[in-house]
């Protein structure tokens, strides 16, 4: 069997708090967190230094709560604290799996998780730990797709794989529209241009600046974050050259 070699030596993966909630309306379902933690572990033995940054919509969404009369800032504040759970319950599934791992956290809460410190998480990927991010930005009207542009840049990442539930990036929604297009490659104008929701307005500008390419794939697949990480086409690619 052929040496599998990644093409990525260090990579930041972003998940959705929605990800985590299996079929139940809100919280974290126990066999999706271990099927997740499962599925990330397995880039462990490749040696591939890995950040995450997750969400926290299963539990408070800060837009959803403006929605029901929340002051912005508080609702935001609220959301960000929501990643923390999900950073802490995340950590432990990989922990479970053999991966050591870091929770880094934009809100101070030392006795909880440690605070987020640029120096502190490169120190800890050099060691070998995983180390997920928490908080978002730590600042409220930015999003945590803003906040995984955010971290890959300031940890020097080669790529962002944003897990979702479906294979890429397509032209409209293929579960409403059967007749919808799969990009299989994207420049970051074309998907500015044609207003596709790979992530927020804020977080692709600031990939395009940097030149930080993003990959979108569908995380539910078995053994796909391995195949993105080896270099094999299992979604969408933005930016990066095709």
């Amino acid at each position: 069997m052929a040496e599998e070699v990644p093409r990525y030596r260090r990579v930041l993966l972003k998940l959705s708090g929605e990800a985590l909630m299996g079929p139940a309306a809100y919280g974290i379902d126990p066999s999706v967190l271990t099927f997740i933690s499962k599925e990330i572990a397995a880039l462990r033995r490749l040696k591939v230094e890995t950040g995450i940054v997750i969400g926290g919509g299963n539990i408070f969404r800060g837009l959803a709560g403006v929605a029901q009369g929340f002051d912005r800032v508080r609702a935001d504040q609220m959301g960000m604290l929501a990643t923390v759970l999900n950073a802490i319950a995340l950590a432990e599934g990989l922990q479970k799996h053999g991966v050591p791992t870091k929770v880094l956290s934009a809100y101070e809460i030392r006795s909880v998780v440690e605070p987020f410190v640029r120096e502190k998480a490169l120190s800890y990927l050099e060691e070998g730990y995983f180390v997920v991010f928490a908080a978002g930005t730590g600042n409220p009207y930015f999003t945590t797709d803003t906040a995984a542009i955010l971290r890959a840049l300031e940890i020097k990442a080669e790529i962002v794989f944003k897990a979702t539930k479906v294979d890429g990036v397509y032209s409209a929604d293929p579960v409403k529209d059967p007749s919808a297009k799969k990009f299989n490659f994207l420049t970051y104008e074309e998907v500015l241009e044609k207003n596709l929701r790979v992530m927020d307005l804020t977080a692709i500008t600031l990939a395009r600046d940097n030149n930080l390419p993003l990959m979108v794939f569908n995380m539910q697949e078995p053994g796909n974050i391995l195949k993105a990480v080896l270099g094999q086409k299992v979604g969408t690619l933005v930016g990066g050259g095709a």
